[in-house]
C-alpha cells in the first residue's frame, strides 16, 4: 500500500462518492479477490509492472485499445498539499489495477482479475502549475503547441489541467480502470473530455508499424527504445529526470473525398507504396528513400509535397516516438462515416522536437487535403514511481 493510503484515503474516495456526477466513461481492470477454483485454472493474467524508474504505456508495446482522458483542477489553481494527495491516490490504484487487484473501493473487482496489458500514464498540462504553490516546477517547454494554419482545433478535444493515458488490449479492462480512477478523485477533478481509440490487434505484443484508415503503414520510422535514443525520449536531469512529453493531435480525416481518388495518386501524396509500406524508390518498408531520383520526366519520383518528405526529420533531434490510434464517431448526416487518428507523440522536449516538424507539414503537405487537426494537447508525463514512492514525488516535493 502505498503512502498516503488509510482513513485519510479512504475519506477522500468517500467524499467523492458524495458528490453529484461521475467523470465520464466506464473503465475497467482487475481485482484483488481470491480467484475461485474454475479461475484457477485459467490462463495466467497478462500483467504490465507499475512500478519503475519510468512510467509504462510509453515505449510498451501499444495494446491494442486506448483512451485519453482529460480533466481540470476544480475551484481554481491546485495546491501542493491537493496535489500530492491526488498523486497519492492514483498511485496506489494504478499499482492495483495494473496487477489484477481491484481499486479500495472497487464494488465490482471481478472486471479488474486480468487487466490484459493495462497500462495508467499520468501527464500534467499547464494549468495544472497555474498555482503559486506549483508554478516553479513547470517544464519550460510545457505550454500549448503554436498555433498552425492547417488547425481546426475544437475545445471539446484540447487542453486540460491533467490527461491520463489508459491503454489496455480488453476493452472492458480499460473502461473498468478510467472508471474506478477517476470515481476516487472528483471531488479534486472535474471531467474536460474523453477520447477512446483502437488499432489492429497483434498475435505477438510488439512494435509493428499498424494501418490508419487510409490503408497507409503508419509508424515505420521510430527511435530506439533499447537505451540508444533515450535522450529523445526522457528528461534527463533535475526533479523531471525519467519524464517525457506528450503531444496528442485528434486529426480528422476525410474519408469520403479520399475514396474517390485512385490508387498511384494516393501514393504520390504519401510518398509509399501503400501495400508494403515502402518508400516510392524501395521495394521494402525499411529501404531509406531516395530523395534524389526522378522519373522519366525529370520530376521527383517522391513528390516534394508528399507527407513522407514533408515529415522527415532534418534534424538528428527532430524524432519522436508514435503510438497512432483510430477514432470513430457517429457520422454527421450526408456522410459515410466519422473517423480518424489519434496521433500520440512521445518526446523529451516538444519545442525542439515535434514543432519543427508540424510547422513542415502545416506549411506544405499533400495530406492536408483530406486531414485536419481539430484537437491538440501538451502534457508533461511524470517520472515513475518506485516501490514506497508515488508518483511525481520527486517534482512536487522538490
Amino acid at each position: 500500500m502505498t503512502a498516503g493510503s488509510g482513513p485519510r484515503r479512504r475519506a477522500v474516495v468517500a467524499g467523492g462518492l458524495g458528490s453529484a456526477g461521475a467523470i465520464g466513461l466506464a473503465a475497467a481492470v482487475r481485482s484483488g479477490v481470491a480467484p475461485t477454483s474454475s479461475a484457477a485454472t485459467s490462463p495466467a493474467p497478462t500483467t504490465v509492472p507499475f512500478h519503475g524508474a519510468r512510467q509504462a504505456g510509453i515505449v510498451t508495446a501499444p495494446q491494442q485499445y486506448a483512451s485519453w482522458v482529460a480533466a481540470d483542477v476544480k475551484d481554481g489553481p491546485i495546491d501542493r498539499p491537493t496535489a500530492i494527495r491526488l498523486l497519492r491516490i492514483w498511485s496506489e490504484d494504478i499499482a492495483r489495477l495494473t496487477s489484477g487487484q481491484g481499486s479500495l473501493t472497487d464494488q465490482a473487482p471481478e472486471l479488474a482479475r486480468d487487466p490484459h496489458r493495462l497500462t495508467v500514464t499520468v501527464a500534467l498540462g499547464p494549468g495544472f502549475f497555474a498555482g503559486r504553490d506549483l508554478a516553479g516546477l513547470r517544464p519550460p517547454w510545457l505550454k500549448a503547441l503554436p498555433p498552425f494554419s492547417i488547425d481546426k482545433l475544437e475545445r471539446k478535444w484540447s487542453g486540460g489541467d491533467v490527461i491520463v493515458q489508459i491503454c489496455s488490449d480488453s476493452p472492458v479492462a480499460l473502461a473498468h480502470a478510467h472508471r474506478q480512477l477517476m470515481t476516487g478523485v472528483r471531488t479534486i477533478l472535474t471531467p474536460r473530455w474523453v477520447q477512446q481509440g483502437y488499432r489492429e490487434p497483434a498475435a505477438v505484443p510488439g512494435w509493428k508499424a499498424g494501418r490508419n484508415l487510409f490503408g497507409q503503414v503508419d509508424g515505420t520510422v521510430q527511435p530506439r527504445i533499447d537505451g540508444a535514443d533515450d535522450p529523445l525520449l526522457w528528461v534527463g536531469s533535475g526533479p523531471w529526470r525519467d519524464g517525457s512529453a506528450l503531444v496528442l493531435r485528434r486529426i480528422a480525416m476525410n474519408l469520403d473525398t479520399w475514396d474517390a481518388l485512385d490508387r498511384p495518386s494516393r501514393e504520390v501524396a504519401v510518398g509509399r507504396r501503400l501495400d508494403t509500406g515502402a518508400p516510392l524508390t524501395g521495394a521494402h518498408e525499411m529501404d531509406p528513400p531516395n530523395l534524389a531520383a526522378t522519373d522519366e520526366h525529370g520530376l521527383p519520383v517522391i513528390d516534394e509535397a508528399s507527407h513522407m518528405r514533408r515529415a522527415m526529420p532534418r534534424a538528428a533531434h527532430e524524432r519522436f516516438l508514435r503510438r497512432p490510434y483510430t477514432y470513430e464517431m457517429p457520422p454527421e448526416r450526408g456522410s459515410v462515416s466519422d473517423q480518424g487518428l489519434l496521433f500520440a507523440a512521445y518526446c523529451a522536449d516538444p519545442v525542439r522536437q515535434f514543432v519543427p516538424v508540424q510547422r513542415r507539414l502545416a506549411e506544405v503537405d499533400l495530406m492536408n487535403i483530406w486531414t485536419t487537426p481539430i484537437g491538440s494537447a501538451v502534457a508533461a508525463i511524470l517520472p515513475g514511481a518506485r516501490e514506497g514512492e508515488y508518483l511525481g514525488q520527486r517534482v512536487v516535493e522538490s
